[in-house]
């Protein structure tokens, strides 16, 4: 972690506030720090060097997202001074360890980038970006894999109801099926019975009916004729 001191940073003349925050920050007392950075704002809203070391004291207290905050307001601060060039790699390697802390990888390898484009020599800030890529990678392998997982078990989850689909209607072809044999044997059954068998008696009887049939038939064709001819040989007469 980078402390700026007051004259690493500004010429301008130290405030009380801020020297004694300094003082605390040095002997590990993070919270009387913090304490005292924020009386140095209460007095100068203004002082980037209180922004800067009450979010490094926030850091140090397991607050990174406050910090955080605290060090975007540094660099979105139109009102307050702005940081110099040679301050940003610090402002910046500091935002990376924030989002770190709170494991979002992916803010914290921009924020090194951010350092390392500025000063690519510091040796720390690039040891800190293979740290958070790698485990940026990590989590990408791993959401790849859940993602994997779940369309697996939606795939899973689709087969399933699409068999069930194909069992219901199997079920209801068979049903129709049984059905269908169920009626068919009777059909079958009566259509494929033999002719009852026939006594020679009982056969010469209905052969003589029928000749007696059809001698009546032709009996009654002859006497049509007749009447036909005895009609036109009336008419011929006349």
């Amino acid at each position: 972690m980078l402390i700026l001191s007051v004259t690493a940073l500004f010429a301008q003349k130290e405030r009380w506030q801020v020297r004694s925050g300094n003082k605390a920050y040095g002997k590990g007392d993070f919270q009387k720090a913090e304490l005292e950075y924020r009386r140095a704002l209460d007095k100068d809203s203004a002082s980037l060097r209180a922004k800067y070391n009450l979010a490094n004291a926030m850091y140090k207290n397991q607050n990174a997202e406050a910090a955080l905050q605290m060090a975007g307001k540094m660099l979105s601060d139109s009102t307050g001074i702005q940081p110099s060039e040679k301050d940003m790699p610090a402002i910046f390697h500091n935002m990376g360890n924030y989002s770190l802390a709170q494991k979002k990888w992916s803010e914290a390898v921009e924020s090194y980038k951010n350092s390392l484009r500025i000063n690519p020599g510091d040796m720390e800030t690039k040891s800190n970006l293979a740290y958070a890529q790698k485990m940026l990678k990590n989590e990408q392998d791993k959401q790849n894999q859940q993602n994997q997982q779940n369309q697996q078990n939606k795939d899973n989850k689709d087969n399933k109801d699409q068999d069930k689909k194909e069992d219901k209607k199997d079920n209801k072809d068979n049903k129709q099926d049984n059905k269908d044999q169920n009626q068919d044997p009777k059909q079958d059954q009566n259509q494929n019975q033999p002719p009852p068998k026939i006594t020679p008696q009982a056969a010469q009887q209905m052969l003589q009916a029928i000749q007696n049939k059809e001698n009546e038939t032709q009996d009654k064709v002859k006497k049509e004729k007749a009447k036909l001819l005895q009609s036109q040989q009336k008419e011929k007469n006349w």
